[in-house]
């Protein structure tokens, strides 16, 4: 053994405790990061080959770990913007040039846009519902956009389909008259009801619908634009009938038969509406309406956001009604803690982690969406004090060591004194 290769082997000791004291140094600082994933140093021995019987000191080397895949303790707040992955699974944010990360802190709160943005200024990226049901990409971060939500923002959905369940007098006799949907001005009916649509700009539009008796179990549906009635009389409607159907009852069920359950037509200004009458019935009692329901809805502003589990982010509007804006994504690796560690608490892919690949909250292994919380760091500062302490004790020795080869080595060259 060499006096110069005991020194760099105590040398090498405190550089390992050093790295070891700088990982505890760091978990210690963010032990109140929200998402942050404690580091450790890993020793490894560094041997030299030996001739005969001289021993050569190797020394030892170090490996920092994270413990990325071990989850912190949630915190609930007031705040459905904070979210945290319950399980496994981490969001998809990007930074202000647009590269994809992958993180767990989730302390979103809206910027001066209504992007959601985190406390190191990353962005929630998730996929939109403009296109109808999103679909995740398996394989890429393509197709996901920031979750952007405006308060002042307004927005108008037109009346598409509708449902409308009841009772038709099946001791009704048919009426004299012409029917409805020759828009005749002595035209004569059973039954009206009416219901409320909204066309493109949100504009309500008032219809008319006329269930009339045409003879034993059979019915005509007619919807009419209230605006274009004749004023004191109804009949004729400018324009005449937005639709007809025809209805056919079992006498003996009193149930819908046949192929024709429901009347289509084109709300005034709007799209088609499809309104579903499946749950008509005909039976010897009067009219009655039991149920009456038709989408969309007039100009409303956000009232507030609702996230679920499934990560689907819903708008709640002033007039109470509900629309799905965003599904966000988790993201997963095969070995999270083999992810490289950057800069505002995120990851991103390492050769040794494997590839990203995304999908929905509660599919496959990963984990629920929790809205209202944050995941508390998963540093244990009594764990880091003590490993503070054996680090000290440690660098102490391995000084100790390389003090003792600097005296050593004063000796040999005092010998030729």
């Amino acid at each position: 053994m060499s006096l110069y290769g005991m020194m760099r082997t105590g040398v090498s000791g405190m550089n390992a405790q050093a790295n070891r004291l700088s990982a505890v140094a760091d978990n210690i600082a963010n032990s109140d990061t929200t998402g942050y994933k404690r580091s450790s140093a890993e020793f490894s021995t560094l041997i030299m080959p030996g001739t005969g019987g001289a021993y050569n000191s190797g020394g030892v080397t170090t490996t920092i770990r994270s413990a990325i895949g071990t989850q912190g303790v949630m915190t609930y707040t007031t705040s459905v913007s904070d979210l945290a992955v319950n399980g496994d699974g981490f969001f998809v944010v990007q930074d202000a040039s647009g590269t994809p990360y992958l993180t767990r802190a989730g302390s979103f709160v809206p910027d001066a846009q209504g992007r959601l943005v985190n406390a190191a200024g990353y962005q929630l990226m998730a996929y939109s519902y403009a296109n109808g049901e999103p679909a995740a990409t398996a394989n890429g971060f393509e197709g996901l956009v920031p979750v952007q939500i405006s308060d002042q923002q307004m927005t108008a959905t037109p009346s598409t389909e509708g449902l409308f369940s009841g009772n038709l007098p099946a001791g009704a006799t048919p009426p004299s008259g012409p029917l409805p949907s020759t828009n005749d001005p002595n035209a004569e009916y059973t039954s009206k009801t009416s219901l409320v649509a909204y066309d493109n700009l949100g504009n309500k539009k008032l219809l008319d619908v006329y269930f009339t008796n045409t003879g034993t179990g059979t019915w005509e549906v007619s919807v009419f634009d209230q605006s274009k009635a004749t004023a004191g009389t109804s009949f004729p409607y400018t324009g005449g009938a937005l639709g007809s159907a025809n209805l056919t009852f079992d006498t003996t069920t009193g149930k819908l038969t046949g192929g024709t359950d429901s009347v289509s037509f084109t709300v005034p200004g709007g799209s088609t509406l499809d309104l579903d009458l499946s749950q008509l019935t005909q039976l010897g009692t009067g009219f009655t309406v039991a149920d009456a329901k038709v989408n969309g809805n007039a100009p409303s502003s956000i009232q507030k956001v609702q996230i679920g589990q499934d990560g689907v982010m819903y708008a709640q509007f002033e007039d109470g009604s509900t629309k799905a804006l965003y599904k966000i994504p988790l993201a997963d690796v095969q070995s999270p803690d083999n992810l490289t560690a950057m800069p505002g608490n995120v990851y991103v892919q390492s050769t040794d982690s494997g590839a990203v690949h995304i999908g929905f909250a509660n599919e496959g292994k990963l984990g629920s969406i929790v809205s209202g919380a944050l995941e508390n760091s998963n540093v244990d500062i009594a764990e880091e004090l003590t490993n503070m302490i054996a680090a000290q004790r440690s660098y102490t020795a391995n000084s100790k060591v390389f003090q003792t080869g600097s005296d050593l080595m004063d000796v040999l060259v005092n010998l030729k004194r």
